[in-house]
Protein backbone atom coordinates (compact mmCIF):
# COMPACT_ATOMS: atom_id res chain seq x y z
CA UNK A 1 0.00 0.00 0.00
CA UNK A 2 1.36 3.41 -0.97
CA UNK A 3 0.56 6.03 1.68
CA UNK A 4 0.32 8.80 -0.92
CA UNK A 5 -2.32 6.88 -2.90
CA UNK A 6 -4.32 6.52 0.31
CA UNK A 7 -3.98 10.25 1.04
CA UNK A 8 -5.18 11.05 -2.48
CA UNK A 9 -8.23 8.79 -2.05
CA UNK A 10 -9.02 10.64 1.19
CA UNK A 11 -8.60 14.00 -0.62
CA UNK A 12 -5.81 15.00 1.77
CA UNK A 13 -3.05 17.38 0.74
CA UNK A 14 -0.19 17.48 3.20
CA UNK A 15 0.60 20.93 4.58
CA UNK A 16 4.16 22.19 4.94
CA UNK A 17 5.82 22.00 8.35
CA UNK A 18 4.57 24.79 10.58
CA UNK A 19 7.10 27.26 11.90
CA UNK A 20 7.41 26.78 15.68
CA UNK A 21 5.79 29.53 17.75
CA UNK A 22 8.31 29.21 20.61
CA UNK A 23 11.72 27.75 21.49
CA UNK A 24 11.44 24.23 20.06
CA UNK A 25 11.81 22.28 16.82
CA UNK A 26 8.98 20.55 14.89
CA UNK A 27 10.50 17.08 15.29
CA UNK A 28 13.51 15.21 16.65
CA UNK A 29 14.77 11.84 15.46
CA UNK A 30 16.76 9.52 17.70
CA UNK A 31 17.57 6.12 16.30
CA UNK A 32 14.51 4.92 14.37
CA UNK A 33 12.06 6.97 16.44
CA UNK A 34 10.73 10.37 15.42
CA UNK A 35 9.12 12.59 18.07
CA UNK A 36 6.79 15.25 16.66
CA UNK A 37 6.12 18.32 18.76
CA UNK A 38 2.56 19.17 19.68
CA UNK A 39 0.45 20.60 16.86
CA UNK A 40 -2.52 22.88 17.52
CA UNK A 41 -5.93 22.45 15.94
CA UNK A 42 -6.57 24.88 13.07
CA UNK A 43 -9.65 25.85 11.12
CA UNK A 44 -9.36 27.89 7.94
CA UNK A 45 -5.65 28.45 8.63
CA UNK A 46 -6.19 29.94 12.10
CA UNK A 47 -5.94 28.39 15.56
CA UNK A 48 -9.25 26.65 16.34
CA UNK A 49 -10.16 28.22 19.67
CA UNK A 50 -12.62 26.68 22.09
CA UNK A 51 -13.18 24.79 25.30
CA UNK A 52 -15.06 21.50 25.49
CA UNK A 53 -17.91 21.51 27.95
CA UNK A 54 -18.39 25.22 27.25
CA UNK A 55 -18.47 26.28 23.60
CA UNK A 56 -17.40 23.43 21.30
CA UNK A 57 -19.07 20.07 20.59
CA UNK A 58 -17.51 16.61 20.56
CA UNK A 59 -18.29 16.30 16.82
CA UNK A 60 -16.45 19.57 16.10
CA UNK A 61 -13.65 18.32 18.35
CA UNK A 62 -13.28 15.14 16.32
CA UNK A 63 -12.91 17.29 13.20
CA UNK A 64 -10.38 19.51 14.98
CA UNK A 65 -8.37 16.44 16.04
CA UNK A 66 -8.53 15.09 12.47
CA UNK A 67 -7.16 18.42 11.23
CA UNK A 68 -4.32 18.16 13.74
CA UNK A 69 -3.54 14.65 12.44
CA UNK A 70 -3.24 16.03 8.90
CA UNK A 71 -0.76 18.66 10.14
CA UNK A 72 1.16 15.96 11.99
CA UNK A 73 1.33 13.93 8.77
CA UNK A 74 2.81 16.96 6.99
CA UNK A 75 5.51 17.20 9.64
CA UNK A 76 6.10 13.44 9.58
CA UNK A 77 6.47 13.64 5.80
CA UNK A 78 9.30 16.15 6.32
CA UNK A 79 10.83 14.05 9.10
CA UNK A 80 10.97 11.00 6.81
CA UNK A 81 12.83 12.93 4.13
CA UNK A 82 9.67 13.11 2.05
CA UNK A 83 8.62 9.46 2.15
CA UNK A 84 5.81 8.45 4.52
CA UNK A 85 6.19 4.91 3.20
CA UNK A 86 9.23 4.71 5.52
CA UNK A 87 6.92 4.72 8.54
CA UNK A 88 7.14 1.30 10.17
CA UNK A 89 4.72 2.07 13.00
CA UNK A 90 2.82 4.93 14.55
CA UNK A 91 3.86 4.32 18.15
CA UNK A 92 1.85 6.84 20.17
CA UNK A 93 -0.39 9.90 20.09
CA UNK A 94 -0.75 12.18 23.08
CA UNK A 95 -3.75 14.49 22.97
CA UNK A 96 -4.44 17.53 25.13
CA UNK A 97 -8.08 18.59 25.08
CA UNK A 98 -8.96 22.09 26.31
CA UNK A 99 -11.92 21.39 28.56
CA UNK A 100 -13.94 22.37 31.58
CA UNK A 101 -13.64 20.30 34.74
CA UNK A 102 -16.89 18.47 34.04
CA UNK A 103 -16.07 17.38 30.47
CA UNK A 104 -15.30 13.65 30.27
CA UNK A 105 -15.22 12.78 26.55
CA UNK A 106 -11.59 13.57 25.73
CA UNK A 107 -11.19 10.10 24.24
CA UNK A 108 -14.00 10.73 21.76
CA UNK A 109 -12.45 14.02 20.61
CA UNK A 110 -9.07 12.32 20.14
CA UNK A 111 -10.68 9.58 18.05
CA UNK A 112 -10.76 12.10 15.19
CA UNK A 113 -6.96 11.86 14.97
CA UNK A 114 -6.65 8.17 15.76
CA UNK A 115 -9.23 7.14 13.17
CA UNK A 116 -7.51 9.14 10.42
CA UNK A 117 -4.09 7.70 11.30
CA UNK A 118 -5.63 4.21 11.08
CA UNK A 119 -7.17 5.00 7.68
CA UNK A 120 -3.92 6.38 6.28
CA UNK A 121 -1.50 3.73 7.55
CA UNK A 122 -3.79 0.71 7.93
CA UNK A 123 -4.44 -1.45 10.97
CA UNK A 124 -0.94 -2.87 11.34
CA UNK A 125 1.16 0.30 11.01
CA UNK A 126 -1.45 2.80 12.18
CA UNK A 127 -2.58 1.10 15.41
CA UNK A 128 -1.00 3.11 18.21
CA UNK A 129 -0.88 3.64 21.94
CA UNK A 130 -2.60 6.82 23.06
CA UNK A 131 -3.21 9.20 25.93
CA UNK A 132 -5.94 11.83 26.01
CA UNK A 133 -5.91 14.45 28.75
CA UNK A 134 -8.26 17.24 29.70
CA UNK A 135 -6.41 20.46 30.45
CA UNK A 136 -7.52 23.89 31.64
CA UNK A 137 -5.90 25.70 28.71
CA UNK A 138 -3.75 25.13 25.62
CA UNK A 139 -1.48 27.76 23.98
CA UNK A 140 -3.40 30.43 22.05
CA UNK A 141 -6.69 29.03 23.37
CA UNK A 142 -6.60 26.08 20.94
CA UNK A 143 -9.22 23.40 21.53
CA UNK A 144 -6.84 20.46 20.89
CA UNK A 145 -3.09 19.85 20.77
CA UNK A 146 -1.63 16.49 19.72
CA UNK A 147 1.89 15.12 19.52
CA UNK A 148 3.08 11.92 17.83
CA UNK A 149 5.84 9.33 18.06
CA UNK A 150 6.58 7.21 14.97
CA UNK A 151 9.08 4.48 14.15
CA UNK A 152 10.84 4.55 10.78
CA UNK A 153 12.10 1.60 8.80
Amino acid sequence: MNIYDTLAKLHITLPPVSVPAAAYVPFVQTGNLVFLSGHLAKQDGKVWVGQFGKDISVDDGKLAARNVAIDLLGTLHAATGGDLNRVKRIVKLMSLVNSTGGFTEHHLVTNGASELIGQVFGAEVGAHARSAFGVAQIPLGACVEIEMIAELA
